[in-house]
């Protein structure tokens, strides 16, 4: 069984505790070691995973105990700690529990609708007996009896509020309902919003006594938190984010402790100056995207969000890319960088690095 000592757990909290304040003097360095050795035979289901999320022949024991084995095969180095990515069930899976059937890929899952309703008529209710809705809470339920809250399971993704209307609506019609149906599409923005927040309510009352919270971002908070989205923001303007984005983002960011925004692709860019004048929100992911925009150099972005006084949420490698944004930063405080697993052969260059940052 995955074994983190309430020690340990201490100083993870600790040094979140004093990098959310500004006090740590360092950034978030959270590395795992894969390839240990469990102790025990390897489960028979594969790992979760979005080709496998929507078996229902896989019981909810059955997943977390896969998921406790690849746990035990972890070494937790820096800052890193048990975290289970609960995102499986795929990008925006609100939209499953509002009544959108999911189909699995390799890579991500899609949702659709039964049926295509006009904007018009298009209404959306908690469903009680939602069968995804209550397998995702199986599954928490069965994780915190396996672990008793000694392992973060982290907020299932359930999306951005425009992000699963386009799920029922295609993308296409949801932008044209933005220019000829402005307010049915704010309708519908605040019902799905208010489910968003009971259904976050409902998860984070199962998994309260955990020792801290998460979500797929794997950044930590002692409180319950959340890292918000709307990928749909690259096709419209700044005035229509500001219109049928930025409000809701405020109301869900004023409900959550310290939330991060998944700023996703250069065509979400034009909304970076409206996110920065959003106090609730604390940090932006900054995501490039494929092809030439991976490549360049995002020093000036990063500089700029520091100095608006918020964090970032990076995926930088070891060395070199990780000193040369740590150097630009207002503050180093304002870095947390992702947590990943790496193979054992980048064990010692990853002890270097936690040694030069002074992480104990």
């Amino acid at each position: 069984m995955t074994h983190f000592s309430d020690k340990q757990w201490e100083r993870v909290r600790g040094n979140y505790r004093k990098w959310w304040k500004g006090e740590l003097g360092r950034p978030i360095l959270p590395y795992a070691i894969g390839n240990k050795k469990s102790g025990r035979p390897e489960p028979a289901i594969p790992s979760p995973a979005f080709s496998n999320c929507l078996d229902l022949s896989i019981s909810p024991e059955q997943i977390v105990d896969r998921m406790d084995h690849d746990l035990s095969c972890l070494e937790f180095l820096g800052d890193s700690f048990p975290w289970v990515n609960m995102a499986h069930f795929g990008p925006g899976v609100l939209a499953a529990f509002l009544g959108a059937l999911p189909e699995s890929r390799p890579d991500t899952v899609w949702f659709r609708p039964s049926k295509r309703i006009p904007v018009s008529e298009l209404h959306f209710s908690y469903d009680t007996d939602n069968i995804w809705l209550n397998r995702v809470k199986e599954i928490y339920h069965a994780g915190m009896r396996k672990w008793g809250g000694s392992v973060c399971m982290a907020m299932t993704d359930l999306g951005g509020t425009l992000d699963v209307l386009a799920s029922f609506l295609t993308t296409e019609d949801l932008l044209l309902s933005l220019v000829d149906q402005p307010d049915e599409v704010k309708r519908l923005v605040q019902e799905i919003a208010g489910i968003w927040k009971r259904v976050y309510d409902e998860i984070i009352e199962i998994i309260k006594s955990q020792q801290g919270f998460s979500d797929w971002s794997s950044i930590f908070s002692e409180e319950p938190s959340y890292i918000l989205q709307c990928d749909f923001s690259f096709m419209i303007s700044p005035e229509m984010f500001n219109e049928f984005v930025k409000d809701d983002l405020s109301q869900m960011a004023s409900k959550l402790a310290k939330p991060f925004y998944h700023l996703d692709g250069i065509g979400e860019l034009p909304h970076l100056e409206s996110l920065l004048s959003m106090d609730a929100i604390k940090g932006i992911q900054w995501v490039p995207g494929a092809g030439n925009a991976l490549k360049q150099n995002w020093h000036e972005l990063y500089t700029r969000i520091s100095r608006a006084g918020k964090k970032i949420l990076g995926d930088f490698d070891i060395d070199p890319s990780l000193d040369n944004v740590v150097k630009i930063l207002e503050r180093p405080d304002d870095l947390v960088n992702i947590q990943r697993v790496y193979p054992s052969i980048k064990r010692q260059e990853i002890l270097n690095t936690l040694s030069k940052y002074g992480v104990t």
